[in-house]
């Protein structure tokens, strides 16, 4: 499994509106072959949020970002583009392998 982390620095004040654009998503890549799940996580210091998703292989992912689906869900219709002030510079992708894990016990 791999993990795929997106480092967005959102502008102060920008915070509820950033995360809306995640409540209302087109929900595009939860139907994905390889798609395991995702996480938007805030940051409690620091202004950088984490866009985290999971898949079963790399090329899993990258189908995904190849994909009709992965330009529709990108592509912003008039009106719905976020302002450019939102984001603090250009953010920041890594995929890394999920090597271990644990989970507390049901």
């Amino acid at each position: 499994m791999i993990m795929v982390v997106n480092r967005i620095a959102v502008a102060e004040g920008f915070g509820e509106q950033f995360e809306a654009r995640f409540r209302n998503r087109a929900q595009l890549v939860d139907k994905r072959p390889g798609f395991v799940r995702w996480e938007l996580q805030r940051p409690i210091k620091g202004d950088t949020y984490n866009v985290v998703t999971y898949w079963e292989s790399v090329q899993d992912f990258e189908a995904w970002t190849s994909s009709p689906e992965f330009q529709q869900g990108h592509t912003h219709r008039t009106g719905d583009a976020p302002p450019k002030e939102m984001f603090r510079g250009k953010s920041v992708l890594e995929i890394h392998e999920v090597v271990r894990e644990a989970a507390k016990e049901a």
